[in-house]
């Protein structure tokens, strides 16, 4: 092959790879839409950059357009930085817009810190001209006579831009909410009365303030529904009472088995007495007999001791056949003593 033809073909090489790098790198269809939208994208400085920095052109310029068109001035720079940080272009220039159009003073740093905080911009956009209704789950709460009320409420709330980041979100509302009305039933004299003025309840927990440090402002709320639960305060009167029942029969139980052991105490101790009188009478023939032998005690004395015991006892017993009926016959003991 000559070296002019072999020239030639590297210069044609070369020619359709610089056009085939060129057009990938430079979207032109792009370009042309940017310029007849009058957004001024350059070639090189922009489109080309955006391809090295790894950022889709079409999102960043397709974004500056519609911002252009709404009238909101946007750089590149900032919609690649925000692109870059994580950010959703799209719904940040929505957002822009409806808050443009809206009278909503929103900044493209304040929308985009807000998109960076995990945040929709433009779904706070649309709640803050638009309040978002929250619906909270039955709340139940007791009375001061011990009957349960079951309160149901929507929350009617609006965005604040100012507070979305770092501000509670929506649990922290239906938290606060719910504590407002539990305490309002709990301080309630009587179920009648919560189920007469229901409203009495969103007057007062609206007064208390329970959209500070969140990322709403409440603008009203209202009772949906209210029912009426469980006695509660007869139920703990009840369990109370047999709580108190089988205190009281254990106690009786505890009294019963000390009686029972003490009456098994007194039964040993009797056995034992009775044991120790008859150890005691076997002795006493034996001390009779010994006092036979040592010459204490003769043999007269003891018939004369017989005789005086059986006198005594045939007075006892004409003493007890003579009494009347119903008199004591201790007196005729001491008698024939």
């Amino acid at each position: 092959m000559p070296q002019e033809t072999l020239l030639a073909f590297l210069l044609g090489v070369g020619a359709f790879i610089f056009i085939v790098f060129f057009f990938w790198a430079i979207p032109v269809r792009l370009w042309i839409t940017a310029r007849f939208a009058g957004v001024r994208a350059r070639p090189f400085r922009d489109l080309l950059a955006m391809r090295l920095r790894r950022v889709p052109p079409a999102s960043i310029v397709n974004a500056k357009i519609t911002a252009s068109k709404a009238g909101i001035p946007v750089d590149f720079d900032k919609l690649e930085a925000h692109y870059l940080a994580g950010g959703r272009i799209e719904r940040l220039v929505n957002a822009l817009i409806s808050a443009d159009k809206a009278g909503i003073n929103l900044s493209f740093e304040r929308a985009a810190a807000i998109d960076l905080a995990g945040r929709d911009v433009l779904e706070a956009v649309q709640i803050s001209v638009k309040p978002k209704v929250i619906k909270t789950p039955p709340i139940a709460a007791v009375a001061k006579n011990g009957v349960q009320v079951m309160a149901t409420a929507q929350v009617t709330v609006r965005a604040d831009i100012e507070r979305l980041v770092g501000g509670a979100g929506e649990d922290t509302i239906v938290a606060r909410v719910g504590e407002g009305i539990v305490t309002t039933i709990g301080s309630a004299e009587s179920h009648e009365a919560v189920l007469e003025n229901p409203d009495s309840i969103s007057r007062v927990v609206l007064d208390k303030g329970l959209d500070a440090g969140t990322a709403f402002e409440i603008v009203s709320i209202d009772i949906a529904d209210v029912d009426v639960g469980k006695n509660v305060g007869a139920m703990l009167r009840t369990e109370q009472a047999q709580a108190d029942m089988k205190i009281a029969q254990a106690k009786a139980e505890a009294r019963r088995a000390m009686a029972k052991a003490e009456a098994q105490e007194m039964k040993a101790y009797t056995r034992e007495m009775e044991a120790k009188v008859i150890e005691a009478e076997t002795k006493i023939p034996l001390a009779m007999a010994e006092s036979f032998n040592s010459g204490n005690l003769k043999v007269m004395d003891y018939y004369q001791l017989r005789n005086v015991m059986a006198d005594t006892e045939m007075r006892k017993a004409i003493a007890e056949s003579s009494a009347p009926e119903g008199s004591s016959s201790k007196g005729s003991d001491f008698s024939t003593i």
